[in-house]
C-alpha cells in the first residue's frame, strides 16, 4: 500500500492487462529493435524459408501420390529411384524448414535478450531521474512489478511471440493460397469451417481475455500484501496478528485462484475444441474429396495433398488466437514500462554548480581540479565570465508556503534564517512541518509561494545534484544497504579513504561497536543491516554523514533510536561533527536542542515561537509546556 507525503495509506490497484494503445506501443518496440536491423533481416527470411517449406513439402505429396505411388498400385517390378529421389527433395525441404525455424527462433532471443537489457537500463535510468513525489505515490510493488512482471511478459513477446505470430499468419495464408490452387470447391467448405472456427475463438478468447486481466489484477494485489507483510513481520508478531494475515491473505490467494480457474478453463477448452473442429473439418473434406474423385472431378494426389493442408490449416489459427492474447497481455505490460521510462524527470533548470576553490593571494577564489578544504558556488554570468562564491551555509526562507497537495497546505509563511556555523532546531507537534522543511532545503519539493536562498543563491538557480551535495542528511529510518559496513559508510563520499572511514566511525562513535564485529569493517550486511541493532545502524547512518564533509548538516531524529547512554556518549563526536557547519536539527528529544542557536517551535505549518533554549523558557509558551512536560508532542 502507498505511502503518501500528507500521511495515510492507499490501496493498491492492480495493473489492468490491456494496452490503450497497441500500435503505438508495437511501434516503440520497434524501435529497439532498430540496432539488431541486419539480424532481423535474417529472421524474416528464416520465418520465410520455414513457412514455405512447410508449404512446399506439402504440395509435394500431389506428385509423389499421382506419379509414383498411383503408377506402381498392381506392379511388381517398379523403378522406385524417382520415388526416393522426389522422398530426398522432400526430406531437403523439411530439414531446411527445421533448420529455418531453429534458426529464427535462436535469432530472436538473442534479440531479444539484448533489447530487454536495454530496456531495464533505460527504465532503471528514468527511475533515477524521478522526483521523491513519484516514489512517496507509488507503491514499492507496483514499481517492482515493472522490472518483473511486465518485463518478463515482454520477453515472451519479443522471444518468440511476434516471431511465431508472423511464421503462423504466413503459414494461414501460404496453406490457403495453395488450397485455391489445388480445389477451389473444397476451399469454399474451409472459408465455411473457418468462419466457424474464428466465431469460437472470438467467444472462448473474449471469456478468457476477461478473466486473464482479473487474474493479473488478483496477482498484483497479492503480490503486494506479501511484500508489505514480509517487510512487516516484526510488527505482525508484536500484536500477534498471525491469524488475521493469514486470513486476509487466503481471500486474496482465493480471489486469485478463481480468477486464475476461470482463465485457464477458458484458454485451455479452445484447443480441444478447434482440435474437434480441425477432425470434423478433416472428415468433411475427406468425404467431399472422395465424391469430387468418384465423380472425375479431382485426382487421388490432390485430395491427399489438399488433406494435409487441412490438418495444417486449423493449427496455426489456433497458435494465432493464442498468441494474440499473449501478445496483448505483453503490449499492456510494455505500456506499463514505457509509461513509467516517460514519467516526467524531476525538473533541474540550476546553472550554479558546487566546486573546490582555493583562495588566491588577493583573496580571490579560483577553481581547484583537486579535493581541498573549500567549496564554493560556481555562477556563470551573463556576459561570460565565472563568479565564485564561497559556499558559508547561509539558508534563508522568505515568506514560503508549501503543500504536498494543492489546497492542503503544509507550510504558511515561513520565514526564518540560519547564519554559517548556526544550529537551527524544529519542535513540534507530528505533521506540524519540521521534516517538510528539510525537504524543501533539498529540494525533494520545489516551493510554489515564497524563496528559499544559500549563500545568497536562490535554491532553484543551483543545480540539484550540487544542492544536495552540499548537503547531508542523517534520516529517522537509517537506511543500509547490501555491502560491507566499509562501502555503507563509504556511501557519504565514493573517494573517502580507508583512513578517513575510520575517523568519521570514531566521530559517530560507531568504531567501538564496528570493531566487536565479525569481521570488523569488513563485516557484509544485509537485509538493510537486518543483523545490527537500530542504534547501531543510526551510527553507521551518522558515520556516513560525517565522511561526506558537507558544510550544511541536517539531522531528522537521527538520535532517536540511540539509548540515553549511546546518545551522551556521542555528543561530543556530533559536536564536533557540527563544528562550523550550518545545521538544522528535528528532534522531539527536547534535551539534544538545548544547545541550538535559535529553536523553532511549529504548530500547523506556523512558527509560533523562536528563540534560544533559555528565552523560550523564559516565555513560558509552547516550547515551555513541552520542555516541562506540560504539553505532549502528539
Amino acid at each position: 500500500m502507498a505511502k503518501h507525503p500528507g500521511g495515510g495509506r492507499g490501496p493498491m490497484r492492480g495493473p489492468v492487462r490491456k494496452p490503450k494503445d497497441a500500435k503505438k506501443t508495437l511501434m516503440r518496440i520497434f524501435r529497439y529493435m532498430g540496432p539488431y536491423k541486419f539480424l532481423l533481416i535474417l529472421v524474416v527470411l528464416f520465418i520465410l524459408i520455414s513457412s514455405g517449406a512447410d508449404v512446399a513439402g506439402t504440395y509435394f505429396l500431389k506428385p509423389v501420390i499421382n506419379d509414383y505411388l498411383v503408377p506402381f498400385i498392381g506392379q511388381k517390378d517398379v523403378d522406385l529411384s524417382g520415388f526416393i529421389a522426389m522422398l530426398c527433395l522432400m526430406g531437403g525441404i523439411y530439414l531446411a524448414g527445421v533448420l529455418s525455424s531453429y534458426a529464427y527462433n535462436r535469432v530472436m532471443l538473442a534479440i531479444s535478450t539484448k533489447m530487454l537489457k536495454k530496456i531495464r537500463t533505460d527504465l532503471f535510468s528514468a527511475m533515477q531521474r524521478l522526483p521523491i513525489k513519484f516514489f512517496d505515490t507509488h507503491t514499492h510493488g507496483e514499481l517492482m512489478s515493472r522490472f518483473t512482471n511486465d518485463t518478463d511478459a515482454m520477453r515472451e513477446l519479443l522471444g518468440g511471440g511476434i516471431s511465431h505470430f508472423i511464421s503462423s499468419f504466413l503459414s494461414v495464408t501460404g496453406v490457403f493460397v495453395m488450397m485455391i490452387v489445388l480445389s477451389p470447391v473444397l476451399t469454399g467448405l474451409v472459408l465455411f469451417m473457418l468462419v466457424l472456427m474464428l466465431i469460437v475463438v472470438k467467444t472462448v478468447g473474449k471469456r478468457s481475455s476477461f478473466y486473464f486481466k482479473e487474474q493479473q489484477k488478483s496477482l498484483g494485489r497479492l503480490n503486494g500484501y506479501i511484500e508489505e507483510m514480509i517487510e512487516g513481520q516484526k510488527v505482525v508478531k508484536v500484536f500477534s496478528r498471525e491469524k488475521q494475515i493469514k486470513e486476509d491473505f487466503d481471500a486474496l490467494n482465493e480471489e486469485l485462484c478463481q480468477a486464475a480457474t476461470n482463465a485457464h478453463s477458458f484458454a485451455n477448452i479452445l484447443m480441444p475444441i478447434m482440435g474437434n473442429l480441425s477432425y470434423l473439418h478433416y472428415a468433411l473434406t475427406a468425404v467431399s474429396g472422395g465424391v469430387l474423385a468418384l465423380a472425375g472431378w479431382m485426382d487421388i494426389g490432390t485430395i491427399g495433398a489438399f488433406l494435409q493442408y487441412t490438418r495444417s490449416f486449423s493449427r496455426p489459427i489456433t497458435q494465432i488466437s493464442q498468441q494474440f492474447n499473449s501478445i496483448l497481455s505483453a503490449l499492456a505490460g510494455a505500456e506499463r514500462v514505457f509509461a513509467l521510462i516517460d514519467e516526467a524527470p524531476e525538473v533541474d533548470c540550476g546553472t550554479v554548480s558546487l566546486v573546490w576553490a582555493k583562495r588566491e593571494a588577493d583573496g580571490s577564489l579560483t577553481e581547484s581540479e583537486t579535493r581541498t578544504d573549500l567549496w564554493a558556488w560556481k555562477q556563470p554570468q551573463g556576459d561570460g565570465s565565472v563568479l565564485y562564491t564561497e559556499v558559508r551555509g547561509d539558508v534563508r526562507f522568505d515568506d514560503v508556503t508549501f503543500g504536498y497537495e494543492e489546497n492542503k497546505v503544509v507550510l504558511k509563511n515561513i520565514s526564518l534564517y540560519a547564519k554559517p556555523g548556526q544550529k537551527i532546531a524544529f519542535v513540534g507537534s507530528t505533521g506540524a512541518g519540521k521534516t517538510t522543511i528539510t525537504n524543501l532545503i533539498n529540494r525533494f519539493y520545489d516551493v510554489p509561494e515564497g524563496k528559499i536562498t544559500y549563500d545568497g543563491i536562490p535554491i532553484t538557480a543551483i543545480k540539484k545534484p550540487d544542492l544536495r551535495r552540499s548537503l547531508s542528511m542523517v534520516l529517522q529510518d537509517a537506511h543500509l544497504f547490501t555491502g560491507t559496513v566499509r562501502d555503507n559508510i563509504r556511501y557519504g563520499r565514493l573517494d573517502a579513504t580507508d583512513e578517513e572511514i575510520e575517523a568519521a566511525a570514531r566521530l559517530a562513535n560507531a568504531h567501538s561497536f564496528i570493531m566487536h564485529l565479525p569481521q570488523g569493517y569488513d563485516t557484509m550486511l544485509t537485509a538493510d543491516g537486518g543483523n545490527l541493532s537500530q542504534g547501531q545502524r543510526q551510527l553507521l547512518s551518522i558515520a556516513r554523514a560525517a565522511v561526506a564533509d558537507p558544510p550544511v548538516l541536517i539531522l531528522d531524529e537521527a538520535t532517536s533510536s540511540i539509548d540515553t547512554r549511546t546518545e551522551a556518549l556521542i555528543e561530543k563526536g556530533m559536536d564536533k561533527l557540527m563544528a562550523g557547519r550550518t545545521v538544522f536539527v528535528i528532534a522531539h528529544r527536547l534535551s539534544t536542542v538545548r544547545n541550538s542557536d535559535a529553536i523553532m517551535v511549529l504548530e500547523h505549518g506556523e512558527i509560533i515561537e523562536r528563540g534560544n533554549h533559555e528565552s523560550l523558557i523564559a516565555e513560558k509558551g509552547k516550547y515551555y509546556q513541552l520542555y516541562t512536560g506540560a504539553f505532549e508532542m502528539e
